[in-house]
């Protein structure tokens, strides 16, 4: 069986879809449109003119038919699956319906962010992690999955409370400076590091600012590979994470979480719909950060029912997206 994978695969995540299907016996390829890039300064300079004087995005059209023509080198496939496919064209969507015999569409994200604009009539297949999206368009439901090698928390010696990693956004890192000041309040030790091209931006903003002093915030303008920042999730007890405004379906961090028996802190109210919520390891901020406290990351972790854990594995997820 042939299958490919078409995505922007900034965290690298995808790449696990695609090594699990090989494991399989699966001939699986990744057309990851994310390492696409100019090849020099003067083709970067170009396309900003252009889309500065022209609004042509000179990048986004080299992106498009970098995707056929590596679908024209790979020839037919059994599936393809897409994973948010708001940065294709509908003529590449299009072009790609035609080399294969099953076209599959994975939402990791909502559709107010990232709209998609009639593109999914194209697909045989149609799976979303947000709930709302599935209630209001038909969708099936499909949560993210852990990727991560079990590791349980009896071999893990932590010398941190508390970790979160993000990348830029400003709605979710708004809150981050107050939430710091409120576990530098309870004596939590923690790590939080913010990464993206804009950082710059926020850190001196924040540097100016006298609320923004003693506190433990780290700014990366790089991305920070999977497996150093593993080593941080290994080192801590619980692991933050953060919904972007608008939407409620589940992040990689829950389920990495899940892999290493970590304990999550988080503001997304959904969570309490899953079966592998429990309270003492999951903590739904108020507000104010008024329930927050040192207890919840005093008290162990309790281990999840095998077959809770194995749902939300990648072994499962890929036999169920690919019907395996």
């Amino acid at each position: 069986m042939k299958i490919c994978l078409i995505s922007f695969d900034f965290w690298n995540y995808d790449y696990h879809i695609v090594e699990k299907l090989r494991e399989k016996g699966v001939d699986a390829q990744h057309i990851n449109v994310g390492a696409f890039s100019h090849r020099n300064f003067g083709e970067r300079f170009v396309n900003t003119l252009s889309k500065v004087f022209l609004k042509k995005n000179i990048k986004h059209q080299r992106r498009q038919q970098f995707i056929k023509n590596s679908l024209e080198k790979l020839g037919h496939q059994d599936q393809i699956l897409i994973l948010n496919p708001d940065t294709l064209d509908k003529d590449t969507i299009a072009f790609t319906q035609k080399k294969t015999n099953r076209l599959i569409c994975y939402l990791y994200d909502n559709l107010q962010r990232c709209p998609v604009d009639g593109k999914l009539d194209y697909f045989d297949k149609v799976f979303s992690f947000d709930n709302k999206d599935v209630a209001m368009y038909g969708f099936e439901k499909l949560t993210n999955y852990n990727y991560l090698a079990y590791l349980p928390q009896e071999n893990q010696n932590p010398k941190l409370d508390f970790f979160y990693i993000t990348s830029f956004d400003r709605n979710r890192n708004r809150i981050l400076i107050p939430l710091a000041k409120k576990l530098d309040e309870l004596k939590v030790k923690f790590d939080i590091f913010v990464v993206g091209k804009k950082t710059w931006k926020y850190k001196f903003k924040y540097l100016l600012s006298p609320a923004f002093n003693n506190i433990s915030v780290k700014f990366r303008r790089k991305v920070i590979p999977n497996n150093i920042i593993n080593q941080h999730y290994q080192n801590s007890k619980a692991i933050l994470d953060l919904m972007r405004e608008g939407q409620y379906g589940l992040s990689f961090r829950i389920f990495e979480a899940m892999a290493m028996e970590k304990k999550i802190v988080t503001n997304n109210p959904e969570i309490r719909n899953y079966n592998f919520y429990n309270p003492e390891n999951i903590l739904i901020l108020e507000d104010d950060f008024s329930n927050l406290n040192r207890h919840f990351f005093e008290k162990p972790y309790k281990k999840l029912p095998k077959d809770i854990y194995d749902y939300y594995t990648l072994e499962n997820w890929v036999d169920r997206v690919f019907e395996l």
